[in-house]
């Protein structure tokens, strides 16, 4: 009688393909139980750090990304690390709510790179305490409003634009047009609005008279020594540096473990042309006028 053989050895292939594919299931199932645990599943004290980089043009990847550190029991305090010269006004002050929550929960400490100017000090100016390398550039509260004036060109080469618009500041800011004194006197009046939001929100965060603020809000940028001397930021040093204090203020005494975000997706169009290339051609397409923490 001819012995029978097993299955694993009439069809090696297939069988190694089963195992093969028991393995990834196990594995993801593993993974599965691994992230709804917080992650290690040893219930270990965590810190986290929020990057803010670059042109602020969009607040919601860094605000969610908040919100999860929030929401997570393991985060006992947050690094915000500021490397931006600033942006769009709406975006740094939906960044400006998020971290003030944020500090209202847990600790923040923020800490400054090359340049956390304009927008990047109005988004990170609520953390508890902030921490800049003494030549890191800072301040430069104020507001920017630019435009193109093509109106002089156009009638060099004899283009005209006709323009209709339901009111006389409908058409306020075309690049075919010259700002009449009215409308100069709108746009004015519209950026002493945001300079006021801005100057006023910073002496909440920093504890500050409102008149010293002021002061301090000419448009100049500060390096962090002088802002260290003029009450704008806490202390100098490093990352490293307010990485401790943050442990300090959540009483640990070793290294946690880091959670580090926004993950930075990086569109294909920017794979293709260079990072930071598509936003610059959506700005240059955008709209106008561009009022600007920056």
């Amino acid at each position: 009688m001819k012995a029978r053989t097993r299955f694993s050895q009439r069809h090696p292939f297939l069988f190694g393909l089963a195992l093969l594919t028991l393995a990834v299931v196990l594995v993801l199932g593993a993974s599965a139980i691994f992230r709804s645990s917080g992650g290690g599943g040893s219930g270990e004290d965590r810190l986290g750090v929020v990057y803010i980089e670059g042109m602020i043009v969009d607040a919601e990847p860094v605000v969610n990304f908040i919100h999860d550190l929030e929401d997570d029991p393991s985060i006992k305090g947050v690094l915000v690390r500021v490397d931006s010269p600033g942006g769009a006004i709406a975006p740094s002050q939906e960044l400006y709510q998020a971290v003030r929550h944020l500090n209202e929960v847990m600790p923040v400490v923020a800490s400054y790179g090359v340049v956390a100017a304009s927008g990047g000090y109005y988004a990170s100016c609520p953390a508890e305490r902030i921490v800049a390398n003494p030549g890191s550039i800072t301040g430069s509260i104020g507001v920017l409003l630019e435009y193109l004036d093509f109106h002089q060109l156009a009638e060099k080469v004899g283009v005209n634009l006709e323009l209709l618009a339901t009111g006389s500041q409908k058409g306020a800011g075309s690049p075919f047009r010259e700002l009449t004194p009215e409308q100069r006197e709108v746009f004015t009046g519209m950026l002493m609005d945001m300079h006021d939001q801005f100057v006023s929100d910073v002496a909440v965060a920093r504890s500050m008279r409102k008149e010293k603020v002021l002061k301090l809000a000419d448009g100049r940028a500060y390096t962090g020594r002088q802002a260290r001397d003029n009450g704008l930021v806490d202390e100098l040093g490093t990352f490293d540096d307010a990485l401790e204090i943050l442990m300090q203020y959540c009483g640990m005494e070793e290294f946690p473990e880091l959670v580090q975000g926004p993950v930075d997706e990086v569109p294909f169009i920017d794979q293709v042309l260079g990072e930071g290339r598509l936003e610059q051609l959506v700005q240059g397409l955008g709209p106008r006028l561009r009022f600007q923490y920056r």
